[in-house]
């Protein structure tokens, strides 16, 4: 099989989508027979929060060497999508006003 076969990249994900579900299903299946620290149990609960802001920081603040963080729209469409979810708390409205807020400071300004 070489790099430029077409099943060389079918049989790579196939062995990723296994090896993914085999960590992930692990925890279901040997979970109640392996006791975890109260400590791990708490840190776990963090654990989505800590992957939410390790995805959106970046992405909202890109950062360049050397200059350091770079403000664009990104940021002040978040601030906007924070602001409504402080007045209105759906989710919903959130997303909208966020990605309209983005689409027109784009359009207007940029």
């Amino acid at each position: 099989m070489s790099s430029g076969d077409p099943w060389y990249v079918y049989v790579a994900i196939c062995l990723l989508m296994v090896s993914v579900v085999a960590t992930r299903a692990s925890y279901w299946i040997f979970g109640h027979h392996i006791p975890l620290p109260d400590r791990v149990r708490l840190a776990l609960k963090y654990a989505p929060a800590a992957g939410l802001v390790a995805i959106i920081v970046p992405e909202i603040l890109p950062w360049t060497a050397g200059t350091g963080p770079v403000l664009d729209f990104k940021l002040v469409a978040a601030l906007i999508a924070i602001g409504l979810f402080r007045l209105t708390r759906s989710a919903v409205i959130v997303i909208v006003g966020g990605t309209v807020a983005l689409w027109l400071l784009r359009t207007w300004m940029g």
